[in-house]
């Protein structure tokens, strides 16, 4: 049976940076005979992840998604020393046992490494509170390290090895 990742990405626009850390995710999935389906956040209707409606059609869609999925990739930028607010509404839309038995991988990007313990201290215990038991060490980019080229992103070298040593253990543990 082929592997199926949820890809949640909690970017608040399509211009994010975080994008660049995305679509290199997903070259490599693909590369790797992996099928993945991105969620962005905010792409789902405002309305619904404000007011918590847990029976928005768009909202069970993307629930579905991770439900269905082996693996999940969330990846998020960090603002005051925490993931994103548009992941949280989204993240609280899930039901309660989400990531149980499914390899997580959190992605996060930030100004700099100050942040890096953002990853440990404000998005694994979410992660864990959905039921996450099996959590790949996250991978930490700062922003300055992926560059906006007109529409397209471009990581550097660095960065991309960091990401891709990290997948290739998510990519691995899903195959097993």
């Amino acid at each position: 049976m082929m592997a199926k990742v949820a890809i949640i990405t909690g970017a608040p626009n399509d211009q994010s940076r975080l994008n660049g850390l995305v679509h290199y995710a997903a070259k490599i999935l693909s590369e790797e005979n992996v099928s993945y389906e991105i969620i962005h956040v905010h792409s789902l209707p405002a309305e619904d992840l404000i007011t918590a409606k847990f029976d928005s059609e768009e909202i069970k869609h993307a629930n579905r998604i991770v439900e269905d999925s082996s693996g999940v990739l969330v990846l998020t930028p960090v603002y005051k020393a925490s993931y994103s607010g548009i992941l949280k509404t989204y993240l609280d839309l899930l039901p309660q046992k989400s990531f149980e038995n499914k390899i997580l991988l959190p992605i996060v990007i930030g100004g700099s490494f100050g942040h890096l313990l953002a990853i440990e201290y404000a998005l694994k215990p979410v992660l864990s509170a959905l039921g996450a038991n099996h959590i790949v060490n996250g991978v930490f980019t700062i922003d300055k390290q992926v560059e906006r080229i007109h529409n397209n992103f471009l990581l550097q070298e660095e960065a991309q090895q960091r990401l891709r040593n990290s997948l290739d253990i998510f990519i691995n543990l899903l195959k097993s």
